[in-house]
């Protein structure tokens, strides 16, 4: 009896292995053709979540105020995003185009005048006379210049153009992100419930919860941090530089935020118009010494600034945040600082829960108050 029973587990086994292997087979699959189906809309998604995230507590906030109606909140939001958006994109957009048809119109005509280059110029090592020999010929006959360099204004027109196309393309997709966001807001409650099932099916109920809250709390500190941030420097830099007296305040203050954002040193913006004050004589030394003084405090501050928000609100340690949205910068740009410093927030704390559920340690619960998120995924 015993062999008999043996002889079909033994061909029972084989089939059950096959079977397993099919299955596996058939859900990788899937898988991949369901990722296959989406990644083009992957970066929109992750985008409309990041907005979501950051954006629900004002949703909420608009949707109390008009008694309790989610979807009317979200339509008010997408308008007003929307003219905040397409407006001043527009008018820079076509404060740029008119700039650069004046300039093209000046040089075509010759009526563009270029002061005569400084005779220090030349004392400059390797590039000075190259320096004083083009600037005299643009000087003296600028259109003849411009046709002896066409193979090279062709090619950064070129450059330009693909620029301002990119540039087109990523509006498009904050608008389009924008729009899901809303959409997504004004179901916030079932998204949330959903974004804590997904957690808690993956790391279990009580930690699958702190997970959640976890990612909701990076997300908005790295906003803070990065987003807020460059929006108060390019302010500050923007009162300086009206109070310097420079005529394209506004403008350069636009730049500070844009380079803030992309997380490049506002000094960029700065240090020229220190060497323009100095340069130009219309100050005095004292005023000059002033303005610089200012300028570079106000060029300085997301290095006081962003220490102080980056880890606000979230229980792990800043420079895990810090070093999560660097990294995600330099490997997937804006969209992946957040996920950079998210995904290294949830690695950290995975990792020092598992340290500390070590066979000698002392279990520990997390600090209350902390992670102060309302719910996960878009609370």
């Amino acid at each position: 009896m015993k062999p008999m029973m043996q002889r079909e587990l033994e061909r029972e086994r084989p089939s059950n292995l096959w079977d397993t292997l099919v299955r596996i087979a058939l859900i990788g699959s899937l898988a991949w053709l369901c990722f296959t189906a989406f990644s083009p809309f992957l970066k929109l998604m992750v985008w409309s979540i990041i907005l979501s995230v950051n954006l629900y507590p004002a949703h909420q906030w608009l949707a109390r105020k008009l008694g309790k109606r989610q979807g009317l909140a979200s339509i008010i939001l997408v308008v007003f995003g929307i003219a905040l958006i397409v407006g001043p994109t527009w008018l820079l957009m076509n404060s740029f185009a008119n700039s650069v048809h004046h300039f093209v119109g000046a040089v075509q005509q010759n009526a563009l005048h270029i002061p005569p280059p400084p005779e220090s110029i030349k004392n400059l090592p390797i590039i000075g006379n190259k320096i004083h020999t083009r600037w005299s010929k643009a000087q003296s006959d600028l259109p003849g210049l411009v046709e002896t360099m066409q193979p090279k204004i062709g090619d950064l027109a070129r450059q330009a153009l693909s620029m301002v196309a990119s540039v087109g393309g990523a509006m498009l997709l904050f608008m389009a992100s924008f729009i899901v966001a809303t959409i997504i807001m004004a179901y916030g409650e079932s998204a949330g419930r959903s974004g804590r099932n997904i957690f808690s099916r993956i790391a279990g109920p009580s930690r699958g919860e702190l997970l959640a809250k976890l990612s909701v709390a990076t997300i908005r500190a790295v906003a803070q941090g990065v987003i807020g941030v460059a929006a108060i420097q390019a302010l500050l830099i923007g009162l300086a530089l009206m109070f310097a007296g420079i005529k394209i305040a506004g403008v350069l203050a636009i730049i500070a935020l844009v380079l803030g954002i992309a997380q490049v040193p506002a000094l960029v913006v700065t240090l020229p118009v220190i060497v323009y004050i100095w340069a130009s004589g219309d100050y005095s030394t004292g005023a000059a010494v002033a303005h610089t003084i200012i300028l570079l405090l106000a060029g300085m501050t997301d290095n006081i600034l962003k220490p102080m928000m980056l880890g606000r609100g979230v229980d792990v340690p800043m420079p895990v945040i810090l070093f999560g949205a660097l990294g995600g910068m330099a490997t997937g740009g804006i969209l992946g600082m957040f996920v950079g410093a998210t995904a290294l927030a949830l690695g950290y704390e995975i990792f020092m829960r598992w340290v500390a559920s070590g066979p000698d340690s002392e279990p520990t619960e997390a600090k209350p108050g902390k992670v102060n998120a309302h719910s996960a995924v878009v609370s």
